[in-house]
């Protein structure tokens, strides 16, 4: 697995830049039915997780392809929560998701552009019965494509109460990204 940091308030993310290619660099392809034929890859992305003081239980996930091209991603990043100190991983929580999804590849990302998807920590807002333990949030940009090892690790912040966490859809701007977490109401498969 590689590893990011994240900040409340502020992110550093983990980059890779795009290898050039001859066919890329003089015909790049930015449509929605290129990206729906060719996933994305980790090397033409950038992902970011930040939080903000207005919603402390939420992160927003930030996806940007880097590259020439467009390219597909599935309806949400993969997302789970867990201890990074922990040898067994199978007790991570995973956040529910809006269900009655159709099928893959479901979001055309194109070339310099933004993907944003809001993960709700804690929606209820509880401040006791949370899982404990949770130090970290563990993102694949494309679940449905990519390995997992290119799962990116953000540390959460010490104190950070996780409960039911619910997670939207990937939108073009952070109000839908937030909308979309209402409809959360399946768990990840």
């Amino acid at each position: 697995m590689k590893t990011a940091s994240a900040l409340l308030l502020g992110a550093v993310a983990l980059t890779v830049l795009p290898a050039a290619t001859a066919s890329a660099a003089t015909n790049p392809d930015n449509s929605d039915s290129y990206a729906y034929s060719h996933p994305c890859s980790m090397e033409q992305l950038k992902v970011e997780v930040s939080g903000w003081n207005a919603a402390p239980s939420q992160r927003l996930i930030e996806v940007r392809n880097l590259g020439a091209n467009s390219c597909g991603l599935s309806y949400f990043p993969l997302v789970h929560l867990g201890n990074s100190h922990s040898a067994d991983q199978s007790h991570n929580v995973r956040p529910i998701v809006p269900g009655g999804l159709g099928g893959p590849p479901a979001y055309a990302l194109h070339a310099g552009q933004s993907a944003y998807a809001v993960v709700d920590l804690n929606p209820t807002g509880a401040t006791t019965g949370t899982v404990p333990g949770i130090d970290e949030m563990n993102v694949l940009a494309d679940g449905d494509h990519m390995p997992n090892a290119d799962t990116l690790n953000f540390p959460l912040e010490a104190g950070t109460r996780v409960l039911n966490p619910k997670l939207g859809l990937y939108r073009d701007n952070i109000g839908d990204a937030i909308d979309s977490v209402k409809d959360a109401d399946t768990p990840q498969s």
